[in-house]
């Protein structure tokens, strides 16, 4: 998978060469690309804000800077084209898993008080926001979407079990994990995963992870029961 990044702060993404995303990098099985903006700005200071017609607090980015550096990055329109913004889908394992199937992905982060329209509507396939919430610029939200797109990509996780077991997989919360020392300051791990019965801790995982679902997510069970009907 190649994912390009656009962005004010290319710095930022250095956090992305350690870990398992750093691996996957080495490995060659994802490949990330970062783009300075302010490198294709046409202003002889490299100026990328102005402010809002109309009037209103903060700068919107300009349009020129952003334009270029998207056609620079993808000129064949090959990848899909995302804006992080608070106005866009919300970003769950649905969406998630939609984003791993592509093989070419841009983000496009935005700063100040957002991006100019126009290239929404010129340049922009679609919107994603990881909650609602206004970050200083979309770069966090970029690399939250980087990490959980790439788990997805094949060889990138140890066990391709990984991402079925987990939280939101299957519509529910996942199950409580226990590791050794079998008693950690007076707390035991609980006897059916030391049973060895495969069938019973199948069992006992599955009932955890819809009391704990029920718990703190019941807005989750009802959006699966919906989906039943």
């Amino acid at each position: 998978m190649k994912i390009s990044v656009l962005t004010l702060f290319p710095e930022m993404y250095k956090a992305l060469e350690h870990s398992i995303i750093g691996r996957a990098v080495e490995k060659g099985l994802i490949s990330i690309s970062v783009v300075n903006i302010r490198d294709y700005s046409a202003n002889k200071h490299k100026k990328t804000d102005d402010y809002p017609f109309g009037g209103g607090a903060g700068m919107v980015m300009t349009p020129q800077p952003l334009h270029d550096a998207i056609c620079a990055a993808d000129p064949d329109r090959k990848a899909l084209r995302i804006y992080l913004s608070p106005k866009g889908a919300r970003l769950d394992q649905k969406l998630v898993e939609r984003l791993s199937g592509e093989s070419e992905i841009l983000l496009v982060n935005g700063a100040y008080e957002g991006i100019d329209e126009r290239i929404v509507t010129l340049d922009i396939d679609e919107e994603i926001s990881i909650g609602d919430y206004v970050l200083t610029s979309g770069d966090l939200a970029s690399m939250v979407v980087i990490d959980a797109v790439a788990r997805y990509v094949p060889g990138v996780l140890g066990s391709e079990e990984s991402t079925g077991e987990e939280s939101f997989s299957e519509g529910l919360l996942e199950y409580p994990q226990y590791t050794r020392p079998q008693n950690f300051m007076g707390l035991e791990v609980p006897e059916v995963l030391l049973s060895g019965n495969h069938a019973e801790i199948a069992a006992w995982r599955k009932r955890m992870s819809m009391e704990l679902t029920a718990q703190r997510r019941p807005d989750l069970l009802s959006a699966s029961d919906e989906k039943k009907e």
